[in-house]
């Protein structure tokens, strides 16, 4: 199984190293959605990403745009899809409590992402296969120039967590004392949101809504059930992604299987040994406080 992977490195090297930078960069990121319990909220930037997608393909398509080569140009699709993104995550962070809820945009931000993307491309046999290809996730296409933006987006990433790793904490564990301390909650609410809508965009592009929501929120999910702390997360879950990334492609290669669907499976198998890990852990713990507190009960109240 390993000889054939190393044999296969020569031809799919860009694919592995992208989706292995993706793994990082996601995994990262994803413990600032998992820290304050939104889940959908990934899933939405991802459908506005590919909102994004869609309005370039159509937009490029056009008789009017017809001699402008970079219309047409992968990295415009990305650009449009990751300001998409971008947009989809500010507007779910600017949501007011007494006047919508964060969840009512999010869904709303997933449907319409969802709805439109396929109404605008629905006589468009090319750009329904692109977006087919984007919702079935496959990182084979991925090039060199992918490898480099993902791996210098995941660097950026790591340095800004490292330095502002304390605020990032507070802000996210416990936003009313970040803001009494001086944090400014909401400068830092609106970056984070930009920063996880760019790479999503980027990395849908690049990988698919499958691949990319689910090292988004699986890693950061397992580590929440083996940490005990934010910081211990922040460099858990993206080892737990990376490992979890070269596992699903060196079995997806000896097995001829979808790379993206195979990490997804084993991080999706390594949450729940995660979960039935932790409630074995709280059992045990609760009989070892019953028979300690039944030990230190005189014997005649036993």
């Amino acid at each position: 199984m390993i000889a054939e992977f190393v044999a296969s490195w020569p031809l799919f090297h860009d694919a592995y190293l992208a989706g292995w930078s993706i793994a990082l960069l996601l995994a990262l990121l994803g413990v600032v959605v998992v820290t304050r319990d939104q889940i959908f909220f990934g899933a939405a930037v991802a459908q506005a990403s590919v909102l994004g997608i869609a309005v370039a393909i159509y937009v490029g398509g056009s008789p009017a745009l017809a001699r402008c080569a970079w219309c047409g140009d992968d990295w415009a699709h990305t650009l449009v899809g990751g300001l998409f993104a971008v947009a989809g995550a500010l507007a779910t962070a600017a949501a007011q409590p007494r006047r919508e809820t964060p969840e009512a945009i999010t869904g709303w931000v997933f449907l319409t992402g969802s709805c439109f993307a396929v109404l605008l491309l629905a006589h468009s046999p090319h750009g329904m296969d692109e977006i087919n290809r984007l919702l079935a996730s496959t990182i084979i296409g991925a090039g060199a120039v992918d490898v480099a933006v993902l791996a210098g987006l995941f660097m950026l990433a790591a340095v800004a967590t490292a330095l502002w790793s304390a605020p990032l904490r507070l802000v996210l564990m416990d936003p009313e004392m970040a803001s009494a301390v001086g944090v400014r909650v909401a400068v830092w609410n609106r970056a984070l949101a930009i920063g996880l809508g760019a790479a999503m965009g980027i990395a849908i592009h690049v990988s698919g809504v499958v691949f990319s929501f689910g090292l988004l929120v699986l890693p950061a999910l397992v580590t929440k059930q083996l940490c005990r702390e934010v910081g211990q997360m922040l460099w858990a879950s993206p080892l737990v992604g990376l490992a979890a990334a070269i596992a699903g492609f060196v079995v997806a290669n000896d097995r001829d299987l979808p790379p993206g669907q195979a990490v997804v499976a084993i991080l999706c198998a390594l949450l729940a040994a995660a979960w039935v890990a932790r409630r074995l852990g709280d059992r045990l713990q609760l009989r070892a406080r019953l028979r300690s507190t039944i030990c230190r009960m005189p014997p005649w109240r036993r």
